[in-house]
């Protein structure tokens, strides 16, 4: 069996960038509930609309949903020999959900901790390719030249959840919801914290080292 690897913190912590890399270097699928939400927005289906409004005011979806969609997911064949977790669990009730449908299997789980003011710094400026999904900042060059992807030229957008007033909001729902979820899975000896203020790189070699670490037992 691969890689089982769940990737906690807040709203702009990298967790989706640093979460693409290790699943393409380990070869495993990324399940991310934000990806799979934005998909039933897009679908314009009713339960689409109830999950785009709450969405754009920063709320959680619904946990029964939640659970319902991974679940789903974890049935496909690709996430048999392993996957990396970005967006679920959020809560507790959620994490024990997860216990279930993994049904004893082991988990690796990484903390990502970065300052609120730097979390809302970096949202405020991320923008979203339309035409191929890619993530990026503004503040990585001009940002008012930040308006074409560099890898398809397709143009970049901000996301409506992506502004300052529901990104204070999204952090609070955070640590009120969130937060204690760390407690669950804290006493594990299959949990680890890496500093996410960092260069994405060195974010990324101490993700790597802390996987590294759990699955030497050390």
């Amino acid at each position: 069996m691969g890689l089982r690897l769940l990737m906690i913190g807040p709203p702009g912590a990298g967790k989706g960038t640093q979460a693409a890399q290790i699943a393409r270097d380990h070869g495993v699928p990324k399940i991310s509930t934000g990806d799979m939400l934005r998909d039933a927005v897009a679908s314009g289906t009713s339960l689409g609309l109830q999950i785009r409004e709450t969405m754009s005011t920063g709320r959680l979806v619904s946990d029964d949903l939640i659970v319902a969609l991974v679940r789903d997911r974890l049935r496909l064949d690709d996430a048999t020999v392993g996957f990396v977790l970005d967006g679920f669990p959020r809560t507790v009730t959620q994490a024990e959900a997860l216990d279930g449908l993994l049904n004893g299997a082991p988990l690796t789980v990484v903390e990502i901790q970065v300052p609120d003011e730097e979390l809302v710094r970096r949202v405020r400026g991320r923008r979203i390719c339309e035409s191929c999904g890619t993530t990026v900042s503004a503040f990585d060059g001009d940002p008012a030249q930040a308006s074409a992807c560099r890898n398809c030229g397709g143009r970049l957008v901000q996301r409506s959840d992506d502004s300052e007033a529901v990104v204070r909001d999204r952090l609070q729902v955070y640590w009120k919801e969130t937060r204690p979820m760390i407690g669950y899975y804290e006493p594990r000896p299959t949990f680890r914290r890496v500093n996410g203020a960092l260069a994405p790189r060195d974010v990324y070699a101490a993700i790597a080292g802390a996987i590294g670490s759990v699955a030497a037992g050390r």
